[in-house]
This record gives structure tokens, sequence and C-alpha cells, in this order.
């Protein structure tokens, strides 16, 4: 354990990122699988919501902007290739 009082005040300040960033992650996961196994009329939504999500967290720094990029061409590749 630090006994600085700065790092003691970094140690916390990272632990609540890291928690925010955990949340974050995991609801791009959820939404990232629901948009993959979504066929139909409600693809088109949930890909849409799942691109936004990833905006989102490229925009907070949780995913870096070429991840984010890579993620919603996969996804949107797999949403073109489930529609034909």
């Amino acid at each position: 354990m630090a006994n600085i009082k700065s790092q003691i005040k970094r140690n916390r300040q990272n632990e609540a990122a890291r928690q925010r960033n955990k949340a974050v992650r995991s609801e791009l996961k959820t939404r990232v699988k629901l948009a993959d196994a979504a066929t139909g009329d409600e693809a088109d939504e949930l890909v849409r919501a799942a691109i936004k999500r990833i905006d989102q967290a490229a925009s907070k720094g949780v995913l870096h902007k070429n991840t984010a990029a890579r993620r919603k061409s996969q996804l949107m590749k797999k949403s073109a290739a489930g529609e034909s």
C-alpha cells in the first residue's frame, strides 16, 4: 500500500475510472452481442444502438478510435451479410 498522499489519491481515482470503464465495456459487449444475434427489422435498430455505444466509448477514451472504427466496420459487415 502506498504511503504517499498523492499516490493514495491516484489509486482512488484509478479505481473509480476502472469501475466506470468496466461498466461501459460491459454494456458495449451486450449491445454488440444483441446486434449480432438480431435478425429482421429490429437488427437495424440494434446495430444503430451498438454503433452509438461504440462511438460513446471511443469519445470517452474507453476504446481507442481505431479500435472503435474496426468494431463498427465488423458489425456493419456482419449486418450486411445477414441481410442478403
